[in-house]
């Protein structure tokens, strides 16, 4: 499969706006958001663990603030957008302190998200169907 050509700013845009949506869905701990922008197979590699989360337990999670995030900004650069079809992958860098029971915690990643558009008739947009993090230092 190779790289869409031709993809404009304006896409890109949305997709950068869909990414920082999901954060501040995170931070706001909005549980309907979440739901909203997630696929219902969405899955998440988590960055501290490598860990497997599902949409369901990843929503769960946030709306009973046993994971709490303070904050989660972008680490030095724009994130990276990449189309194929109607798929874009983002890579990026993000600083993000928050806590899991009660445990405080700060780490800085390098993810990759990655979104569809469209899927199974959910009304237009970006939906992002897996997110993977990895520590760095």
């Amino acid at each position: 499969m190779a790289e869409t050509s031709g993809v404009g700013a304006h896409d890109r845009r949305e997709v950068v706006g869909a990414d920082l949506a999901f954060f501040d869905a995170l931070v706001r701990a909005d549980k309907d958001a979440l739901d909203a922008l997630l696929a219902d197979d969405f899955v998440l590699v988590d960055v501290m663990a490598g860990s497997v989360i599902l949409k369901a337990d990843l929503v769960s999670l946030i709306a009973s603030r046993r994971l709490e995030f303070e904050a989660i900004g972008a680490d030095g650069e724009e994130p990276s957008v990449r189309f194929f079809d109607a798929t874009a992958i983002v890579i990026g860098r993000t600083r993000m302190s928050g806590r899991f029971e009660g445990e405080a915690f700060m780490s800085r990643s390098r993810y990759t998200h990655v979104f569809v558009t469209d899927p199974a008739g959910r009304g237009g947009g970006w939906t992002l169907v897996s997110a993977q993090g990895t520590r760095v230092e």
